[in-house]
């Protein structure tokens, strides 16, 4: 793909209360919000088997360790691809 000379692409952005904020922004925010709601909403206790202990623990808990390694996975993966 060609750009033309003189034009530069820019990231889709919207304004908010006056402030330009990018679509991709707004979008994990709204993703955080959910997972956030998502966690509070399970408060119940589960049984949980990591491979030999079984330990009972909330749920919430559960999501949130889960959560939180899959961010830094996803972080990983996309500091490792921008370096290609």
């Amino acid at each position: 793909m060609t750009q033309k000379a003189g034009t530069s692409h820019r990231p889709s952005t919207l304004t908010v209360k006056g402030r330009d904020m990018r679509l991709r922004t707004i979008g994990f925010v709204v993703l955080a919000a959910l997972a956030v709601w998502f966690i509070a909403a399970n408060t119940g206790s589960v049984t949980v088997r990591l491979w030999i202990p079984t330990v009972t623990i909330p749920l919430w808990g559960v999501l949130t360790v889960t959560l939180l390694v899959g961010m830094a996975l996803g972080l990983l993966i996309a500091r490792r691809r921008a370096r290609r």
